[in-house]
C-alpha cells in the first residue's frame, strides 16, 4: 500500500535546495508501486510530476501535484551488464562497481542524480556520456501504461539529449548498461581524480542545480575566439556557457540569493535562501546579456518543475 503524504517540502529531495512545497508526495520503488501512484493520481483527478536524484531541477514554491519520487538502488550484474532500477544512484554505482572491478565509466563520476535522470539528459562530464555505455532502457508510457524497451539507437541519445527527454509520457524506469574489466584501485584512483576535478571548478557540494544552460553551438569567428583563448579544441562547434556568461561580465552576478558562480558561472548557485523566482530572474539577465553580445541563444538544461501528466 503506497503511503501518500500531503504538503510535503522538496527542499531537501533537490540539489538546489530551494523551497517548494508538494500537494502531495509518494516514494516509489519499484514498477508496479509506479503503476499504482499514477492510477492513484488519475482516480483523484490529480497531475502528477516525477522526480527521482533531484539535480537538474528547480521547483516553484507550490506544487498542485503528485510528486512521484522513484527511489531504491537495486541492481543485477551478470558480467560485463548492469541492469539497474533507474532511480539508483550513479555516483555510488560507479564506486561500488568499481570496487568490484567494472567499470570505464570513472570520468562520470560525481555526476549528481540517478542513472535514469543521467540517461533522461544523457549526461556527461570530461568527454564520456551516459550514451556511451547504454544497451537498452526500459520506459513506462504514462497515457497507456505500457512498458518498451528502447535500444541505444532508438534512445536517439545527443549532447545533453534523449528520446525521453523530448517525449516526457515516458518514464526511465530500468538502464542496462555495459562495462569494462578494471582493476578496483585503478577505478577509485580514477573516480578520486574525477571529483579533484569537479571541486576544482566549485562543481561538488553547492546548492546548484548542475550546468543551468547548455554549451551551445556557436558562429565560427566565436569558435575561435574560444579555441584561441584556451587552446583547446572545440567539440562540435559548441563553446562552454560559462565561457560566454564570463565574457559578458556575468560572472559572479546576483540577484537576491542567486548567484552565478565566481569559480563556474554556468552554476546558477543558491548562497542560502535564494527563491525560484531568483534563479528564473538571474537566469533571464544572462541569457540577454549572452544574446546581445554574441548573438547566442543559451538553453536552459535545468528544468524548472511546470509540465504535469
Amino acid at each position: 500500500m503506497l503511503e501518500i503524504k500531503e504538503n510535503v517540502p522538496l527542499a531537501p529531495m533537490t540539489t538546489f535546495e530551494i523551497s517548494g512545497t508538494a500537494r502531495f508526495l509518494v516514494e516509489v520503488r519499484t514498477e508496479d508501486e509506479l503503476l499504482e501512484a499514477i492510477r492513484w493520481a488519475r482516480e483523484h483527478s490529480v497531475p502528477f510530476i516525477l522526480l527521482s536524484g533531484g539535480s537538474n531541477v528547480l521547483v516553484p514554491e507550490y506544487l498542485d501535484a503528485l510528486v512521484i519520487r522513484i527511489v531504491g538502488d537495486e541492481t543485477d550484474v551478470r558480467g560485463n551488464t548492469l541492469d539497474s532500477w533507474a532511480g539508483t544512484n550513479l555516483f555510488l554505482l560507479i564506486r561500488s562497481l568499481g570496487a568490484k572491478g567494472l567499470g570505464g565509466w570513472e570520468k562520470l563520476a560525481g555526476i549528481p542524480g540517478t542513472i535514469g535522470g543521467a540517461v533522461r539528459g544523457n549526461a556527461g562530464a570530461f568527454g564520456p556520456e551516459i550514451k556511451d555505455f547504454v544497451i537498452s532502457v526500459r520506459a513506462l508510457n504514462t497515457q497507456t501504461l505500457e512498458f518498451k524497451e528502447f535500444s541505444n539507437m532508438e534512445c536517439d541519445f545527443s549532447y545533453r539529449h534523449s528520446f525521453f527527454k523530448d517525449n516526457p509520457d515516458w518514464i526511465v524506469v530500468r538502464v542496462r548498461i555495459t562495462l569494462e574489466p578494471v582493476e578496483p584501485e585503478a577505478s577509485a584512483a580514477l573516480a578520486n581524480e574525477t571529483i579533484a576535478e569537479r571541486e576544482k571548478r566549485h562543481l561538488q557540494n553547492v546548492r546548484a542545480a548542475g550546468s543551468y544552460f547548455m554549451n551551445p553551438v556557436a558562429p565560427a569567428n566565436i569558435v575561435k575566439m574560444f579555441e584561441d583563448e584556451k587552446q583547446v579544441k572545440s567539440r562540435e562547434s559548441r563553446v562552454p556557457a560559462g565561457w560566454l556568461i564570463e565574457k559578458v561580465g556575468m560572472k559572479g552576478a546576483v540577484v537576491g540569493g542567486a548567484q552565478a558562480s565566481p569559480q563556474h558561472p554556468n552554476y546558477i548557485v543558491n548562497t542560502g535562501n535564494a527563491t525560484a523566482h531568483e534563479v528564473l530572474e538571474l537566469a533571464v539577465r544572462i541569457k540577454k546579456a549572452v544574446k546581445e553580445k554574441f548573438d547566442i541563444d543559451l538553453k536552459e538544461e535545468a528544468a524548472v518543475f511546470v509540465n504535469k501528466f
